[in-house]
């Protein structure tokens, strides 16, 4: 069965960047000029998903404004360029795409947010991506695990090597066979202390799931932090399905902390063909390189 489905859990509450997400959502805040949330929809139009699922919480209306809305191109005061680049705007999402917006009443968990997709998943294998994690890849990773998914009774999650030290920060697994990138999991445990941990694998917010995966979610208990945890939910899918850890090609950017967010901008700066080496020449001379 093609996988055609892209979920994005986007409901959560942006605490952690109180007080510039109180009214914006955590998903619009920019990388240099294009909003986090846009970036992982452009990372699922790349692997062919032409129905994307937003999970998402009732007041944060610019999530669907951002995709949805159509600028006006025929304001008689608009210069060639600037009708070229409203056009541009217009077609973020391209025709034959599909958004589709269903809400989470209380952020209880990202099992729980997946939970709420159930009804527009129906009875397909699908993707979850966590806008949260920046991917900067040649090969945009849901690609380079849609290319490696051929086996609908199965799951794929994303991995990638982790100081053992932030283990909390992370669930974490365990695998038996290693094969290049693709690796057997045999366990998955929601951020243990680093004594617990598994190995030093932690899981980054792609995932592909056969459709098995909601029935599990739907019979576990509330785990860390009384929430619905989708890693719990894989853990009880070990039992009859098998899953793989994939570690993916491509520089990760933690875009749910702040340090992270600020990396992944001068990042990203960096690499702009307009100013990129302006900002490459200013950062030497601030930091006297």
């Amino acid at each position: 069965m093609k996988l055609n489905k892209v979920v994005f859990p986007v409901a959560g509450l942006g605490s952690r960047f109180f007080p510039a997400t109180k009214a914006t959502p955590k998903e619009m805040l920019p990388i240099v000029d294009k909003p986090l949330i846009q970036y992982a929809v452009e990372e699922a139009l790349d692997a062919g998903f032409t129905e994307l699922i937003f999970v998402t919480a009732k007041s944060k209306t610019s999530i669907r404004d951002h995709f949805e809305s159509k600028l006006n191109t025929e304001l008689s005061n608009l210069t060639k360029e600037k009708k070229e680049l409203l056009s541009k705007m217009n077609e973020i999402i391209p025709n034959g795409v599909v958004c589709k917006y269903i809400f989470q009443e209380e952020p209880l968990g990202l099992g729980h947010a997946i939970l709420q997709a159930k009804q527009l998943i129906n009875d397909e294998p699908f993707a979850v991506i966590l806008a949260d994690d920046l991917i900067d890849s040649k090969t945009g990773v849901l690609k380079q695990m849609v290319d490696l998914y051929n086996d609908t009774n199965s799951a794929i999650i994303s991995v990638q090597k982790v100081d053992k030290a932030s283990s909390i920060q992370y669930g974490m697994v365990s695998i038996d066979e290693d094969s290049k990138n693709m690796m057997k999991l045999t366990d998955i445990i929601e951020k243990p202390l680093p004594e617990n941990a598994p190995s030093d694998l932690g899981v980054v917010g792609r995932y592909i799931f056969c459709n098995e995966i909601l029935k599990f979610l739907e019979n576990i208990s509330p785990g860390t932090g009384n929430e619905i945890q989708l890693t719990d939910g894989i853990k009880s899918m070990l039992i009859a399905h098998p899953v793989y850890a994939y570690e993916f090609e491509g520089t990760r950017y933690d875009c749910g902390d702040k340090l992270g967010f600020i990396k992944a901008n001068i990042e990203y700066a960096l690499k702009n063909k307009i100013f990129g080496d302006d900002l490459e020449s200013y950062l030497k001379e601030r930091l006297k390189i």
